[in-house]
Order: C-alpha cells, then structure tokens, then sequence
C-alpha cells in the first residue's frame, strides 16, 4: 500500500536545451510525454528528480560542452539524491556510445527521433537497469505516439515541427547523420496541433523543419499548411524555419503573396557568396538562383526582408570567394546574419578537407560582421518614428509594467504599458534602439501620457 503511494507521487523533470527551434519543440513535447508517468517540469534544476540535456551538433565542440555540462550536474547534486541523467538530441545520436563509455554518471542517451522512448527509458533507469543507448530513426513511431499526446504549451509565439531530416548532404552538415532521412508528418495532424496551441493561447505558429520547405504529405506542400493557417481565426502570425533555396517552389513563393499572416521575414540560408564554394560545400543552387528567388519574392511583397546563414573561411575560399560572399551581403542587405568560421563536424565530407589559416578566417569574419552590423544598424535607424506592429509575448520580471514583443521582422521590442497587453498585437511608435533590443511606445493615449 505504502508502495503504490509512493509511485503516485509528483517528480520533478529539468531540461536544459542547446540549439535551434526545434530542439526547444523536442523539450516541450517531452515534457508532455513524460506527465504521463508522473513527472512534471521544474525550472528549478537543483530540486529535479530527471535531469535531461538535449543537446545540439552544430556548434564546435559540441561532445566536450556535453561532458562539461555533465560535471556541473555532478557538483549540483553533491550532496544530494543523484537525478536521472540523460543525454538527448543530435550529440546523443552521433556520440552516444563514447558518452556512456565515458561518463558512468549519465543513465541514457536517446536520439531525436526515439523520443516516444522516453518513458521506458525513465521506468528501466527507476528500476535499477543497466546505462541505455537508444538512437534508432523511428520518425514515424515518434510522431504517432506525439500525435496521442496533447500539446500544452500555451506560449503566445509557439514552435510547431512539421518536418524533420534532411536529403540534401552539404558537405559540412551533420543534420542527415543525427536527425535522418527527410520524413514530412501527416498533413491533417499538423493542422490539429496547430489548433491545440491556438486553443492554448498561441498567437502565432512557427513552423519547423530542417528542410521545412521541402515538406511533402501526398503531394501537399508547406504553402498548404500556411494556407490553411492563414484561415485560423485566432491566430495572428505564421512563420516557418529553416529553408532550402533549392525547395523555394512556385506555390510557396505565392504563399508570400496571398497570406496576410505570414510574416514579412524570409531566413534563407545561403552560407557563401562564390558558387565554386557552393558547389564544393555540394549547396545545389548558386548565386543567380538564389538572387532571382530574392527578387521574385520582393515582387510578390515588397515588405518582405530577408535573413540568412554564412559560413567564413570554408576549406578552398580564397580572397575572391570571400569578396563575392560581402558584395551579397551588401547587395542583399539581409536585416539579420547568423556567421560563423567553418568548422568540421566529425564524420560529413568537410572534415577531411583542408582548414584555411585560422587568424586568416578570424580576420575574415571580423571583416564579414562589421559589414553586416553596419547594415543592421542602418536598417534599425530607418525604424526611428516608424509605427510598427507588435506582438507581445510576456511581461518582463524585473522591470515594473514593461512588456516584451516582436515585431513582423522578428525585432525584439520593450515597451511600457499599465495595461497588461500580453498576446495582443498593438501599434508601437519607435523611439531608440540598442545593440539587441528595440525600444517604443503603445499608440495609446494611457502610454503617451505614462511615458
């Protein structure tokens, strides 16, 4: 009896989370797999029964930070009940077997696609089994048990992930090796998440995938999905991350037209400016290509503002691929970059090919970054006395009657407001920036005579 009692009681389950949207879409989703036996999320993680990272394989060094961040549990539970340690996500999927040879303190890793796993894992672990390695692509058995289990994140702006995988092997990618083969869920399956997270208050769906826009369900494609969403009564906002050039198709760039809701922000990976290192990255599209799909979509919204990816420094770019690869910046003038120097991710191509001098490729990026803030910083001081709309997202902790929101380019924006104006889109005066971080007033007449 005293037993049974025992079993029913509440845990506690932490998760930290490393890289994209669509490992914090995992997060969220195992914290509702795993309210079935009992467990409930803590952001609390000294008191955590379950200690789960989920971690990312994109970043260098990415096994070494899991093995550091597995010693900051071990110094945290010193002198306490030891958690259920797991590992997950794509370091897990790629470095599993080292980890567990590694480090006796961590109970299991499991990959990205075994998440519907989790539960046993746990259970087995309570009970006393031996260290588990489940990193097997079961995409399908993931989503079919995903699909049983109702989605409780109630946040205003929410991830939903409609595709996973990728088929294009770029040289310097591991997606293909930790997430698998393209695997698009089924179409009316999304839609009822969908209508989940609006019935929980989201205002806005951001739709995820490795290759989102190479999406496919018996020949219905992502414009589908944000066609469907764009008749959603009280959703506010569609977005979709991230996408390949080479799936920019015709219906989709008409999405960009004829949807009111999907906002006006393309991220659209390019990674290089020189199509000889788009060939040899094995990219499938070149730079024509990728500035007639710019163009087309400046005619089809001439809001519209774009965000991409760049590698610096990739094996074989010489000065002249570098220049090429400014000179788009600057053509393009995208509002928001994400730059790194390449490094080699253990197992794909490009970690056999050779590195380029590395003060040569810090210099190169240091370059490449100052061009891209210089944009960034013009294209902020245009927003001064503009009037854009915002969606607000929560109320900020530590600062009394301010609210965080994001306008449609994804622009982080504070203002102050006596009201509460949490998931409400409202009109926003520009008056400063930041670095990071846009600063406004509510077009009201309670904030005009506040501020």
């Amino acid at each position: 009896m005293v037993q049974k009692k025992k079993n029913n009681l509440k845990k506690k389950i932490f998760i930290k989370t490393f890289g994209c949207q669509m490992n914090e879409y995992d997060s969220s989703r195992i914290f509702d797999i795993t309210k079935k036996i009992n467990y409930f999320q803590t952001k609390d993680k000294s008191e955590a029964d379950c200690y789960i990272i989920n971690t990312c394989h994109i970043r260098e060094k990415a096994t070494e930070k899991v093995f550091h961040d597995v010693g900051r549990v071990k110094k945290e539970y010193r002198n306490k009940k030891k958690p259920i340690l797991i590992i997950a996500g794509c370091v897990a999927q790629a470095e599993g077997d080292l980890i567990l040879k590694k480090d006796r303190y961590v109970d299991a890793v499991i990959g990205p696609q075994s998440y519907q796993s989790i539960n046993k894992v746990i259970k087995d672990i309570e009970n006393k089994q031996e260290q588990q390695e489940i990193t097997n692509f079961e995409t399908i058995k993931k989503f079919d048990e995903l699909k049983l289990i109702r989605n409780h994140n109630s946040n205003v702006s929410s991830f939903l992930t409609i595709q996973e995988g990728c088929d294009k092997f770029c040289k310097f990618c591991v997606v293909p090796y930790t997430r698998g083969p393209e695997y698009s869920r089924n179409f009316e399956e999304i839609l009822d998440e969908a209508d989940e997270l609006i019935s929980n208050g989201s205002k806005e769906i951001i739709l995820l995938g490795q290759n989102v826009n190479a999406y496919n369900d018996k020949n219905r494609r992502l414009s589908d999905i944000i066609f469907a969403l764009n008749k959603k009564k009280d959703l506010i906002r569609v977005r979709y991350y991230t996408s390949h050039p080479k799936d920019m198709t015709k219906d989709l760039l008409e999405a960009h037209n004829k949807c009111s809701k999907l906002m006006p922000l393309l991220h659209l990976p390019v990674q290089s400016g020189s199509d000889k290192i788009l060939k040899s990255m094995n990219r499938k599209h070149n730079i024509e290509e990728y500035l007639k799909i710019i163009n087309i979509l400046k005619e089809k919204n001439p809001k519209i503002e774009f965000a991409s990816d760049f590698i610096i420094a990739y094996p074989g770019e010489n000065k002249d691929d570098f220049n090429k690869t400014c000179k788009l910046m600057d053509k393009v003038k995208f509002i928001n970059s994400f730059s790194f120097i390449f490094s080699p991710r253990p197992g794909t191509p490009a970690s056999e090919m050779k590195m380029i001098d590395e003060k040569l490729a810090k210099k190169r990026l240091s370059i490449f970054q100052n061009i891209a803030e210089n944009i960034k910083i013009d294209y902020k001081k245009k927003l001064l006395n503009q009037i854009v709309k915002v969606l607000f997202e929560n109320k900020m902790l530590r600062e009394k009657d301010k609210y965080f929101g994001r306008d449609e380019y994804q622009n982080p924006v504070i203002v102050y407001s006596k009201k509460n104006i949490v998931g409400q889109e409202k009109k926003v005066l520009i008056k400063k920036f930041s670095h990071h971080t846009i600063h406004g007033v509510v077009m009201n007449i309670d904030n005009f005579l506040a501020a």
